[in-house]
């Protein structure tokens, strides 16, 4: 090949690359400059949160060492909400109420003990989490409850996530998240680094979509839906991530997510081995299984006109960073000036991304420092790809993830 042709080739390969990373590299700028903007100045659910009757549902699948737990940090949430009179009667404002989802230990015991309403669920071909919330939906919807929260059960949460979440509903909200971080961040150099990762995606990108009016996503922990957003698209979601493609319902059928911003929820991630491997490739197996199956659907869908499933759209097809961020290595490392420059400029933007969302998150020295392991974290999540594709192509079934809590923790 002369000089000619092998310049046409790297010119072709730099603007294929560049163009594969495009809708990420434009999302990611959207929602830093969104997310580092003062909020819109709408309501955030303080006046009326006593008018909605809020069923909040715990989805527990072999949750024995931890339910308790979480039971109790909903119920100081609750008295908060409701006044300090509060108990979990079937006819009150607010209920907390456990799904006991084909467990094998002793989470049903330990949650009633703990003051939960407590749903026991055995079905061993329908499994997941999915399943569980489409069950106990149904039956808490049908006793008149005007909305539905969901809190994992290894998850602390703040006294003020409960009022947040019914004030926002109060107010007309189809549907409320709460910020989603981590409990154990100190636990581990991984478990930091989950701690940045989330600060950005949980809490920077759902303050971006706010800032410009658009729904915000949905996280599968601390968030809550409107008895009529529920009525207009059921939540028959069954995949791992669930949470990602019943918001995709939502947002086609024209709902959108509102975010409460000063209100957080924590979960304890694995600290480190089996279950962070699992947990790692389950999530982005599923969520490059709804690429997959979405995108087409998404990108037809916009060019018939439909341009509130642009944003949609653009957040698919950002991969996760650390492969946006290979793609953009391999981009920088093509011999092709205008996509060495995209590309620079691209890597440039995730760092500020990620360096803003542990700043507006309220993140730490700890997390900024962290940062400097960040390739060998890259480096970690692409060696990952073959069982993340493995997950990709196959229905997960609920597995608890592993994790390594404190003997208090487990009181």
């Amino acid at each position: 090949m002369n000089g000619a042709g092998l310049s046409l080739m790297w010119a072709g390969l730099g603007t294929l690359l560049a163009l594969a990373t495009l809708p990420g590299t434009l999302e990611l700028l959207l929602l830093t400059i969104g997310g580092l903007l003062p909020p819109r100045r709408r309501g955030d659910g303080r006046s009326a949160g006593s008018a909605v009757r809020l069923a909040v549902v715990v989805p527990a699948h072999n949750e024995e060492s931890g339910i308790a737990r979480c039971v109790a940090g909903l119920s100081a949430a609750a008295r908060e909400a409701v006044g300090p009179a509060w108990d979990n009667r079937p006819d009150g404002p607010l209920a907390i109420v456990v799904v006991a989802d084909n467990c094998a230990d002793a989470t049903a015991a330990r949650a009633r003990e703990a003051g939960a309403r407590v749903l026991e669920r055995t079905d061993t071909e329908r499994r997941g989490k999915g399943y569980a919330l489409e069950f106990a939906f149904g039956r808490l919807l049908a006793e008149g409850y005007d909305a539905v929260a969901v809190v994992d059960a290894d998850t602390v949460v703040e006294p003020n996530v409960l009022a947040a979440m019914c004030g926002l509903l109060a107010e007309g909200a189809d549907a409320v998240q709460t910020r989603y971080g981590v409990l154990n961040a100190a636990a581990s150099l991984r478990t930091r680094l989950m701690n940045v990762a989330l600060l950005a995606f949980n809490v920077l990108r759902p303050r971006g979509r706010e800032r410009w009016g658009l729904s915000v996503g949905i996280f599968g922990n601390g968030f809550a839906l409107a008895r009529g957003t529920l009525a207009a698209v059921p939540y028959d979601a069954h995949s791992v991530v669930e949470d990602l493609e019943y918001h995709l319902r939502l947002v086609r059928a024209g709902r959108a997510v509102r975010f409460a911003d000063a209100a957080t929820v924590r979960a304890d991630m694995p600290v480190g081995g089996r279950g962070v491997e699992t947990q790692r490739a389950r999530w982005e197996g599923g969520r490059f299984r709804m690429i997959i199956d979405t995108v087409p659907m998404l990108a037809g869908a916009v060019v018939r006109g439909q341009w509130r499933l642009l944003e949609p759209l653009f957040e698919l097809l950002l991969l996760p960073l650390a492969f946006h961020v290979a793609l953009l290595v391999l981009t920088a490392l093509v011999p092709f000036a205008p996509s060495q420059w995209y590309a620079l400029a691209a890597i440039a933007l995730v760092a500020l991304h990620v360096v803003a969302g542990i700043v507006v998150g309220g993140g730490s020295w700890r997390d900024l420092a962290a940062l400097a392991v960040a390739p060998a974290y890259v480096v970690w999540k692409l060696a990952l790809a073959p069982a993340i594709a493995r997950a990709s192509r196959r229905k997960t079934e609920w597995v608890r993830t592993e994790r390594h809590t404190s003997a208090e923790d487990r009181r």
